[in-house]
C-alpha cells in the first residue's frame, strides 16, 4: 500500500483496495453531477425570465397543438398543491439538494449521476424562484409557462425533476449499486 492510499484508509476516506484512480473518479463523479445541476439550473432561469418579460402582460402563445406559453406563479408544490407552504417547501427542496449531492459521489451509475444533476438542477431552480420571486424570505411564487391545456402548467426545472426521478428510478432498478464505505472486493470482484 503506498503512502497516499495508506493515509486515505487512516483517515475513512476509502477501502484499503481502493486505487488512487478511484478516488479521483469519485471526485469527478459529484462534480460530474453537479455541472448538470448547473445547466438545469441556467436553462431554466433563462427560460423563466423570458417568460416573465415577454408574457407579463397575461398573454397566451400558441406554439403548436395543444402547447403554448402562459405565464403562472406556483405558490404550493406540484400541481399547485399545498399553497402558502412555499417555506416547508423549499427547506425540503434543500434537504434532498444537499443529500443528492453526497449520495453522487459513492455511486458508480453515470445515469444516476445524470439523474441526480438533473433533480438538484431542478430543485435548486425552483427553489431560486422561491427566494428571489416574493415579498419575503422564501415566499416567491415558482414561474411556471409551459402548458398544454390538458396538464398543469409547469417549467424546465419540473422537466429536469421529473426526467431526473425516473431516470433514478430505472438506475436502481437495473444499475450497479453504490459501494458500502468500508467494503472490500476479493480477486474475482465480489465482496470479501
Amino acid at each position: 500500500m503506498d503512502d497516499t492510499t495508506a493515509a486515505a484508509v487512516r483517515s475513512g476516506d476509502h477501502s484499503p483496495h481502493d486505487s488512487p484512480r478511484r478516488s479521483i473518479l469519485r471526485g469527478r463523479i459529484a462534480r460530474s453531477s453537479l455541472l448538470v445541476a448547473l445547466v438545469v439550473l441556467v436553462v431554466d432561469q433563462l427560460a423563466k425570465q423570458w417568460a416573465v418579460d415577454a408574457l407579463a402582460d397575461g398573454s397566451e402563445r400558441h406554439v403548436i397543438w395543444t402547447l403554448q406559453w402562459n405565464l403562472a406563479y406556483n405558490t404550493g408544490m406540484a400541481f399547485s398543491r399545498g399553497r402558502g407552504l412555499g417555506p416547508v417547501i423549499a427547506l425540503v427542496a434543500l434537504l434532498v439538494v444537499i443529500v443528492l449531492v453526497v449520495s453522487t459521489a459513492r455511486t458508480e451509475s453515470r445515469v444516476a449521476r445524470f439523474a441526480a444533476g438533473l433533480l438538484v438542477g431542478g430543485a435548486l431552480g425552483n427553489l431560486a424562484d422561491r427566494v428571489f420571486r416574493g415579498d419575503g424570505w422564501l415566499k416567491g411564487g415558482v414561474v411556471d409557462f409551459i402548458d398544454f391545456q390538458w396538464w398543469p402548467i409547469f417549467n424546465v426545472a419540473d422537466i429536469g425533476v421529473s426526467v431526473g426521478a425516473v431516470l433514478f428510478a430505472l438506475s436502481a432498478l437495473i444499475g450497479p449499486r453504490p459501494l458500502p464505505s468500508g467494503s472490500e472486493r476479493s480477486v474475482d470482484g465480489g465482496a470479501s
